[in-house]
């Protein structure tokens, strides 16, 4: 070989070796967080999830490759927003509507829900209340026949596409005697996915917290937290917000609500425990989207 060749060969092994070393030290970090462009399905369809702006309720979308699924629907002067926001979207129909606990603003958009969409099947906290709104709701399952569930900690709602909703409350035993049972006794439940996971709480106070924390504390640990409440101070505390570990809060809420959401003391937490706020009164809709891995948050405004 001459002194050409064997120095071109040199300077092959060199360049190969550079780039094998350069791929090696890339980057693992598998948990992003961006307010920019969400990241492209790696292995299967992308998760998205919605924290619809519909004021002051709770109502979010879910949507897997297989289903469409809705947690709550807001309250009842925004339901024509909420049938708006959901044709915008291409939805006809929905696989599985929760109703994390019968208050109207998670359950006030129910019966438009019903009047424009096929719904498949509902999943309910079993609570009952006297309400107007609450008993359209029951007339329309009956009146419509559609399947329902009430739910209990430790069942699981299998959405397709490997994700899931993991029933963390409410306790078959209800509590009682509660500053506001309806919402100690919200479904809870934990999104997961590949390794992203996301806690809903609907509007679980304290003692919701607390019963969880003793039943299942490690289980709680999500990255992403929907804010107990609204942000209220009943909810989200210390102990809490430490086994959940969330990188992220979304609060649903509306915009110089009557209840002074979020309160400021919830808000101090979260900046002490660095947990990002996302609200969606300043914030507009919220969408999340992962691939199991990685995820974005991105603002409608």
């Amino acid at each position: 070989m001459n002194k050409l060749h064997k120095w071109s060969w040199l300077f092959i092994a060199v360049t190969i070796f550079a780039l094998v070393i350069a791929t090696g030290c890339g980057n693992t970090n598998k948990t992003a967080q961006s307010d920019n462009k969400p990241p492209s399905a790696a292995g299967g369809a992308p998760l998205t999830i919605k924290v619809l702006d519909i004021g002051q309720g709770d109502a979010i979308l879910i949507r897997t490759k297989d289903q469409v699924v809705l947690v709550d629907t807001g309250d009842v002067p925004t339901k024509e927003k909420l049938v708006s926001m959901l044709k915008s979207q291409g939805i006809n129909s929905i696989d599985k509507l929760i109703i994390t606990h019968p208050h109207a603003d998670h359950l006030g958009g129910a019966e438009a829900i019903f009047d424009n969409f096929t719904v498949k099947q509902i999943y309910d906290s079993g609570q009952k209340t006297t309400s107007n709104v609450y008993k359209q709701y029951l007339t329309q399952i009956k009146k419509k026949n559609i399947p329902f569930t009430v739910v209990t900690a430790g069942m699981t709602i299998d959405l397709g596409n490997e994700t899931v909703l993991k029933v963390l409350a409410p306790d078959k035993q209800l509590f009682t005697g509660t500053e506001s049972d309806l919402n100690n006794n919200s479904i809870v439940t934990k999104l997961v996915y590949g390794e992203f996971s996301m806690l809903l709480t609907g509007d679980a106070e304290k003692e919701s917290e607390e019963r969880m924390l003793h039943n299942d504390a490690a289980g709680l640990k999500s990255t992403l937290l929907k804010s107990g409440h609204h942000g209220s101070k009943s909810s989200s505390s210390v102990a809490f917000l430490q086994a959940v570990k969330p990188e992220a809060a979304l609060i649903s809420l509306g915009a110089n609500n009557d209840y002074h959401h979020p309160h400021p003391s919830t808000l101090k937490k979260y900046n002490e425990n660095k947990i990002k706020v996302y609200r969606t009164d300043t914030d507009g809709t919220l969408t999340v989207t992962t691939d199991g891995k990685t995820y974005t948050i991105t603002k409608e405004r």
